[in-house]
């Protein structure tokens, strides 16, 4: 019974790719069970079943294989018991590691590894027979001494295989005067000379001119939107930089995020090995900008706590580090939260998670 479930955002040949290396991973764990089989405490064979089976635990579920990484990660921590104690005779290393490659091909869908081809066996290769001593000569000449018997040659040994908008102000509204009640006539009581007419009067004096209109004032302008900030344009030399850039060991999940950031346009560099990623952090311009350091915890050469306190001691501010290991345990996350990184990205990882949380992280 297969285990696979591929994911929807893998390319037609990645899987393929992967599966094809996994055939490779398997013949080289069938050929640690033998060594295992034949001295348990073989620490190189012990230390390389530890790498093996923490790489698979990493890339398998990344693939859609859930069920074989949480196989190879029980068999991660069984060997990292055997190299802590690796002469403990009570433990069969060699029959348990045969059952999880038997265990592992069969979830993978793949056929069984063949074992490595015992060495084969010296023939034992019998001594010659000593040659039988001349016959006499009747001739008087005197008697040769008999020759010796040719050494017989040593057998030969077998050769050992190698492993918005504000709003607008509101107008007050105009106020427009009462018109005023007019007054009644009074009766004259002698007749009076007509005043001068003043200018402007009317000859009524009740009658009280009409008020003039009112004015009406113009209609308030919307104000202008707002202006927006202008983002400053990154300089030819800053789009050099990469944007990404990963340090991981594990040739699969390496090629799987190459894949994913390539199809998103990313620019990002990758390491495999965690001294030789320092030397090229430690140097690289990044003309003010800040990449996304993916940075793998467990390293060969460096791990990455080594290089993530160089990097703050060195150059403090200018990586965004966001570990990536396959140890999910909350002791784990807040080792690295406090040592400095910005996240954790637990292995094994969804491409389509890990592109999300990478174009959030980036500022995309």
């Amino acid at each position: 019974m297969t285990d696979r479930g591929t994911s929807p955002e893998l390319p037609p040949g990645l899987l393929e790719e992967y599966l094809a290396g996994m055939r490779a991973e398997l013949a080289t764990l069938a050929a640690i069970a033998e060594r295992l089989a034949a001295a348990s405490d073989d620490s190189e064979a012990l230390e390389a079943l530890r790498r093996a089976t923490h790489k698979i635990h990493g890339s398998a579920g990344s693939y859609g294989f859930m069920e074989a990484s949480r196989l190879a990660a029980g068999m991660e921590a069984t060997a990292k018991d055997w190299v802590a104690w690796p002469g403990d005779p009570e433990v069969e290393r060699g029959p348990i590691t045969r059952w999880f490659v038997a265990r592992l091909t069969e979830m993978l869908g793949l056929p069984a590894p063949r074992a490595p081809a015992p060495s084969p066996r010296p023939r034992a290769t019998p001594p010659p027979k000593p040659a039988p001593p001349p016959k006499p000569q009747p001739s008087p000449s005197p008697a040769q001494p008999p020759s010796r018997p040719p050494t017989p040659a040593p057998p030969q040994r077998p050769q050992r295989r190698a492993a918005t908008s504000p709003p607008a102000p509101s107008a007050s509204p105009t106020r427009v005067p009462r018109p005023r009640t007019p007054s009644p006539p009074t009766p004259p009581t002698a007749p009076a000379r007509p005043a001068p007419a003043q200018p402007g009067s009317t000859d009524l004096p009740w009658v009280t001119p009409p008020s003039p209109a009112p004015t009406a004032r113009p209609p308030a302008r919307a104000p202008a939107p707002p202006v927006k900030p202008t983002t400053p344009q990154p300089t030819a030399e800053a789009l050099r930089v990469p944007e990404v850039i990963y340090v991981e060991d594990d040739a699969a999940l390496a090629e799987l995020l190459e894949y994913g950031l390539r199809a998103h346009g990313y620019r990002f560099a990758a390491y495999r090995n965690g001294r030789e990623a320092l030397r090229e952090l430690l140097a690289l311009d990044v003309q003010g900008t800040h990449p996304l350091l993916l940075l793998d915890v467990d390293l060969p050469a460096l791990d990455g706590y080594s290089i993530l306190g160089a990097l703050q001691r060195e150059r403090p501010g200018v990586y965004r580090v966001v570990f990536t290991t396959v140890h999910g345990t909350e002791e784990e996350q807040l080792r690295g939260l406090e040592a400095g990184a910005l996240d954790y990205l637990v292995k094994p990882m969804s491409l389509r998670v890990a592109l999300e949380k990478i174009k959030r992280w980036v500022g995309r």
